[in-house]
């Protein structure tokens, strides 16, 4: 593989625009640091995940349920004294569970963009992240400059989804065609039912490291931080927010990141750095 997932990169204009999707949900009333408060704190704490995203939340052969942000979600719901209840739920059903306050939180590889910031809340960043083009090895594909006329595909209301429309004309994309998660999108690409998909590096990365007929050809330079969702206003954010600068401060969160990724993750990034709270200003 020619790319590294884990630099932190510029961001790319516009792609923080994505979020029409959730503004549609955004009558839902917030949960308050009282209700929290008045909540049973020794009450399970449940997270909506989009199982089969890998690495990030998938089954193993044995079903069990596993990923990197498996992992730092019940590391978290351990240091707060809290069973986490993992929701398995589709990407885009994840914004309006979280405003109707049907789950608590969500990860997903989730980018905090300030569209999305209008209507939810996120935690720190936990980890940087890009977009890239994976094709079939031999396709003759190596760059997005040969999909002129080409169909891709995308992970339906993603920022690579965004990405890919608000790159459409200058490509020249034939057709874009979206996915319910990585792994069927995988088997069709390795069917021929298109030509590049275009989804997070870090995923594609590990998803192809086994497998000679795929190929991540370009990294998509987008400067995207994934981090854990909440409706606006709920005092769980501030709760797990704290407990992730505990865990990068004392190398959880890098040692989660060498199970997931076999490397050390990068002095600077997201995943060691204690960073601020995102804020939509």
């Amino acid at each position: 593989m020619l790319f590294r997932p884990f630099s932190r990169r510029t961001v790319l204009q516009g792609i923080a625009g994505f979020g029409s999707t959730i503004l549609l949900h955004a009558c839902s009333s917030p949960i308050t640091s009282s209700d929290r408060n008045n909540a049973n704190n020794s009450a399970s704490i449940k997270v909506g995940v989009n199982v089969g995203n890998i690495p990030w939340q998938f089954r193993d052969e044995s079903g069990e349920l596993i990923g990197f942000e498996i992992d730092l979600l019940k590391e978290i719901g351990k240091r707060l004294g809290r069973e986490i209840e993992f929701i398995d739920t589709p990407f885009t059903a994840l914004f309006p569970a979280v405003l109707s306050n049907r789950i608590d939180a969500a990860v997903s590889s989730i980018t905090i963009t300030a569209d999305r910031m209008k209507t939810v809340d996120f935690a720190q960043p936990y980890y940087d992240s890009d977009q890239s083009l994976t094709t079939q090895t031999d396709s003759g594909i190596q760059s997005l400059s040969d999909l002129k006329g080409k169909i891709v595909a995308v992970d339906s209301a993603s920022t690579g989804d965004a990405w890919a429309q608000q790159h459409m004309d200058e490509y020249g994309f034939a057709e874009i065609v979206r996915y319910e998660g990585l792994v069927p999108a995988m088997a069709d690409l390795e069917a021929g039912r298109f030509d590049g998909y275009i989804s997070d590096i870090p995923s594609l990365l590990y998803y192809t490291k086994d497998k000679p007929s795929l190929n991540v050809v370009e990294r998509i330079l987008t400067g995207e931080q994934y981090s854990v969702m909440f409706a606006k206003g709920d005092s769980l954010r501030d709760e797990m927010n704290a407990v992730i600068t505990t865990l990068k401060q004392d190398g959880t969160l890098a040692q989660i990141h060498q199970k997931w990724f076999g490397i050390a993750p990068e002095s600077g990034t997201s995943t060691t750095e204690v960073r601020s709270l995102p804020s939509a200003s």
